[in-house]
């Protein structure tokens, strides 16, 4: 297996940290607002590459966050006159909505921000006694970078050639205008936590350092995200990670291309956004996942409508495909007799994936397939229409997440179903022993990853 690996510059191979198993984490959304497709191209990038890393016999943990506190989240609060907490619930209930809409599997772990401040401040005091942080005179606690000699390692840049500009806060209270914010004090009207450093909240940065080692270790696998974060945000969490533990963070840093509207990066803060949500109401979720999977993860796309509706036009032709071979067997396709083309297509599947996750050749010969399928249907080849069905429903569509049938989707809810009732179960047992504090214990770590548990009059409920 070969990634393209941001640190080093080169592709190389993916040897896990611990062998048989493959630790992840992605940056997620910062919860203010409805996930635009921008958002939605790595999550679609790596719920694909988890399910073929599982497929070739791995283990995966992958941890997506969000981030609940931030200064986008408390200026919506403010224009809406909320809580910054409801502001956050809300935006976290609706990605959730789009998730389930675009048929992708929850990941490991999505903890939140708030969720881990006395972890986050724990973090901040040793990187102080380490001498990698000072206290500023506006009561800020800034990373000090000229502490870092291995600052712009992955971003390939040199300290002296760095200038001030996008998502580098400019301060008067910095020693160095690259130093960073790893504890904000709080302005008037402000949410705030209690600190060493008086009230505030943490910085950007800091929070994915703290959330990936305390649930992933201080070295994992994989560090992922868009490559708009590669500066600051990347090296900043890089950098305060090997400071703090004096162990290598992450092994390998993967980062997908931008989505493009006419040429410029997508995002909100521009105005420029096609949000996920609207874009489901006119197109199927595999179209959209056909769309980002058919051009590598590494390179920028361009999206319009007719770009899309040429993508929707050929995806149909698939599923029509599948469709019509179900009829022809009556509902249930039969499963085919010889095993030897699926050996061959796996061994493509494989070849391809393996290969810096080369999607676009996979996506390829889905196509392939289907009109080989097509032309099976014409001339009623029965056992290639078995064969071709099941490639595409079963060996590259279930690892990349498309044209999956109903069936295959309501297993992993009847799953989720039924480990709940086990949880739920054994939490009823513990409160009416009085364990209290296990049954509180199962309820706030279950609210760590996002399943909200409450004690009604009718009984327990999750959602």
């Amino acid at each position: 297996m070969k990634i393209y690996d941001t640190l080093s510059g080169q592709v190389v191979d993916l040897v896990p940290v611990k062998e048989g198993e493959i630790k992840i984490y992605l940056c997620g959304p910062t919860v203010y607002n409805l996930l635009h497709i921008g958002n939605a191209r790595p999550i679609i990038i790596f719920d694909a590459f988890r399910r073929f890393l599982e497929y070739i016999g791995y283990k995966v943990t992958l941890v997506q966050n969000f981030t609940d506190i931030d200064d986008k989240i408390i200026e919506q609060a403010k224009k809406e006159n909320l809580p910054f907490e409801e502001v956050g619930k809300r935006y976290i209930i609706e990605y959730w909505r789009d998730m389930t809409a675009l048929k992708v599997r929850a990941f490991n772990f999505h903890p939140k921000t708030t969720n881990y401040v006395n972890e986050i401040i724990s973090y901040i005091k040793e990187l102080e006694e380490k001498g990698y942080a000072y206290k500023a005179e506006n009561g800020d606690v800034y990373f000090e970078v000229g502490k870092f000699s291995r600052y712009g390692e992955l971003s390939h840049r040199k300290i002296e050639d760095m200038k001030v500009g996008v998502r580098v806060e400019v301060s008067e209270y910095k020693k160095n205008p690259l130093d960073f914010a790893l504890w904000k004090a709080s302005k008037e009207g402000e949410p705030f936590w209690e600190s060493p450093w008086g009230k505030g909240r943490p910085g950007w940065h800091i929070e994915c350092s703290v959330m990936s080692s305390e649930i992933l270790g201080d070295t994992f696998d994989i560090h992922a995200g868009g490559n708009d974060l590669i500066f600051p945000h990347h090296e900043n969490e890089r950098a305060q990670a090997i400071a703090k533990s004096g162990k290598d963070f992450a092994k390998y840093w993967m980062h997908n291309g931008m989505i493009r509207m006419a040429q410029d990066k997508m995002s909100k803060s521009l105005g420029n956004v096609w949000y996920l949500r609207d874009l489901l109401k006119k197109f199927d979720s595999d179209v959209l996942k056909i769309f980002i999977l058919s051009k590598h993860y590494r390179i920028p796309i361009d999206v319009s409508e007719e770009l899309l509706r040429n993508q929707e036009v050929s995806v149909n032709r698939i599923k029509e495909s599948l469709n019509d071979a179900e009829a022809f067997f009556n509902g249930k396709v039969p499963y085919p007799r010889e095993m030897n083309c699926f050996k061959e297509e796996e061994k493509y599947l494989i070849s391809s994936l393996s290969n810096d996750f080369d999607t676009p050749s996979v996506v390829a010969r889905i196509f392939e397939l289907s009109r080989d399928l097509n032309k099976a249907l014409n001339s009623r080849d029965e056992e290639t229409i078995k064969n071709n069905y099941y490639i595409i429903r079963n060996i590259y569509g279930s690892v990349l997440g498309v044209f999956e049938t109903n069936e295959q989707i309501q297993k992993n809810n009847v799953e989720l179903n039924q480990l709940m009732e086990i949880i739920l179960n054994v939490r009823s047992a513990l409160r009416e022993e009085k364990l209290y504090n296990l049954s509180d214990y199962i309820r706030d770590n279950l609210s760590k990853i996002g399943i909200e548990i409450k004690d009604t009059p009718e009984g327990t409920k999750w959602s």
